[in-house]
């Protein structure tokens, strides 16, 4: 059985609910945490991964080690063919799994995959490609479903408008139209207008902002009223969201890209798109790419319950704009 995986695509949503499935193979959570380990490839250095791949497993027949990014990292000929060297000699005690970002474009020329291709025995590799904006609609009657829930056509539509084929957002803003309705009913188009959108997401921007501007005390509000309203884990995933987004937008317009470019690459709603252009105005490659590898070693604390993550999130706005 293969024990190399490879999820790949442009639905970010899509392969991060099939990394939890991989979480929750382990039959004993107080375990799991002991045997997981996830890295950002250009913030991995070669002996944290070696010895994360040849650890044994504690009280488990495996462990998880998960690598997102590859390409960032691996960028020419030379380390890409000496990292697929190394990991065909992956150990059987390992489950590896390769996160990577791929236009539906590029899929069949991408290295990764070529290599997967040519060693179909040791991989397994599985594509998440984000609807296309004409199909958002049936996508979020679909996930409505996958959430218990029945949502009206008329208000899918509404919320694929107001989303574009931003996944992870409709998948949040579908769990709180279904709360919002207790599950009794249909999502109607006035749930949506009443509930939906800009919320969550323009609070998020309102909090990097704050960071950015190093307006700390603006910050601790914001992010103190968003936990009222939102789930510690969901919020953190947008933070990170927007932060990797950010990133992305910035190597967008040091390529002389624009908000248009933006939107297009990200698959982002014009208005994400142009909130995100504006905050990467503000942060140099260098600041982003730091912030971004403390918030992996953040998630990597929360989730070795080193820290919670109310604590982890009042840390961040400390160490990046003052209490």
């Amino acid at each position: 059985m293969p024990n190399i995986f490879i999820l790949y695509g442009n639905d970010e949503f899509a392969i991060t609910r099939r990394l939890k499935d991989f979480e929750s193979d382990f039959s004993d959570p107080t375990t799991a945490g002991m045997n997981t380990a996830h890295f950002e490839a250009r913030s991995m250095s070669d002996e944290e991964f070696n010895n994360a791949l040849n650890a044994m497993p504690f009280l488990a027949p495996k462990r998880l080690v998960v690598v997102a990014n590859l390409s960032a990292k691996y960028n020419n000929v030379g380390s890409r063919k000496k990292f697929e060297e190394y990991i065909s000699r992956a150990p059987d005690t390992v489950k590896l799994v390769l996160q990577e970002s791929i236009d539906p474009k590029e899929a069949t020329k991408h290295w990764l995959l070529k290599w997967a291709e040519k060693n179909s025995a040791l991989v397994k590799t599985q594509a998440f490609m984000a609807p296309k904006q004409r199909d958002m609609a049936g996508w979020i009657t679909n996930e409505a479903k996958k959430q218990d829930g029945k949502i009206d056509p008329q208000a899918a539509a509404k919320l694929a408008e107001m989303v574009g084929v931003d996944t992870r957002q409709a998948g949040m803003e579908i769990a709180k139209l279904l709360a919002y309705v207790n599950w009794a009913r249909a999502v109607q188009i006035s749930d949506v207008e009443a509930v939906c959108i800009v919320t969550s997401q323009q609070s998020v921007f309102d909090f990097v902002d704050a960071l950015s501007q190093g307006n700390g005390k603006t910050a601790q509000k914001l992010l103190h009223r968003l936990l009222e309203n939102e789930d510690a884990f969901a919020l953190w995933g947008m933070v990170v969201r927007q932060f990797r987004l950010l990133i992305q937008a910035r190597e967008i317009l040091d390529g002389r890209g624009n908000k248009d470019d933006v939107a297009r690459a990200l698959g982002v709603h014009p208005f994400v798109a142009e909130k995100t252009t504006g905050q990467a105005n503000r942060f140099s490659i260098e600041s982003l790419e730091n912030i971004y590898r403390r918030l992996l070693n953040i998630d990597e604390r929360v989730k070795t319950s080193q820290i919670t993550l109310d604590l982890a999130l009042d840390t961040l706005i400390v160490e990046l704009a003052g209490g």
